[in-house]
């Protein structure tokens, strides 16, 4: 994992890298995120988008989040901080999953599945971070999931691995990005192990996520929280719609 941040060199966070954090990224009982495949940043308009939501949203997750100069200052204009799981670089730019907050998690898994036809990988994060005034974590997963494959046993396998760290949690979990869900074999087997592990899915009034095949491919899901509200924005930024959800802290779990 590389992590941005302001006025600082990126740094490499390898697996079990101990982090010492003295404040919460939740403080309030109510927090937004927002949820957005950015289409490598081919379109110059979506950091305006971003930038809209810079002081609304605890939770930025990016899916094809690029290391551009434009993404990068933007980081560290906000004063944020932004753990980055490459996928693949090109032209010295790294591509792949992009987590973005105001403060650091406690701890952090980054997971790649390389495509089985393209051979591309794909990237998905796994990020956990304190929550004011209570024993609990929250726990929040980024994925970009496998896209090209012949049957789902690839599709299987990277949802699995990243469930099976899930599962083990013991607090609010939110589980979210581009799921490449776009057959009814993808779309059944994803809502049947998010369900194995108690993971809600978060439904929209006006529903005008990205499809492919006639089947949404972004989703966020949830456990231990209370769904506020749920929108989808209209952009021409990305070839896919950001998602906005606000949740609130289920008091009554935590402790």
């Amino acid at each position: 994992t590389l992590r941005y941040k302001k006025n600082s060199d990126v740094e490499l966070i390898l697996p079990n890298h101990h982090i010492v954090v003295n404040e919460s990224l939740i403080d309030q009982e109510y927090f937004s995120i927002l949820v957005w495949n950015i289409f490598k940043q081919k379109r110059a308009e979506c950091i305006n988008i971003l930038e809209l939501y810079a002081d609304k949203a605890k939770l930025i997750l990016l899916q094809e989040a690029q290391t551009t100069t434009q993404l990068l200052n933007f980081i560290s204009r906000h004063n944020k901080i932004a753990d980055h799981v490459p996928a693949y670089c090109l032209n010295d730019i790294y591509a792949g999953v992009m987590t973005i907050t105001d403060s650091l998690p406690t701890k952090l898994l980054s997971f790649r599945e390389i495509e089985p036809l393209i051979r591309v990988p794909k990237s998905a994060l796994i990020t956990i971070y304190p929550i004011k005034n209570s024993s609990q974590q929250l726990l929040v997963a980024n994925i970009h999931a496998v896209n090209f494959s012949i049957g789902v046993k690839v599709y299987r396998q990277q949802i699995h691995i990243l469930l099976n760290c899930i599962k083990e949690h013991h607090g609010p979990v939110i589980l979210a990005g581009d799921f490449n869900a776009w057959s009814k074999q993808r779309l059944d087997l994803l809502f049947y192990l998010v369900s194995s592990i108690g993971l809600k899915p978060v439904n929209f009034s006006v529903d005008i996520r990205k499809t492919f095949m006639g089947r949404p491919l972004d989703f966020v899901f949830y456990r231990g929280l209370q769904l506020d509200a749920a929108q989808i924005i209209s952009t021409a930024a990305s070839d896919h719609n950001p998602l906005y959800v606000s949740f609130k802290l289920d008091l009554h779990q935590q402790g």
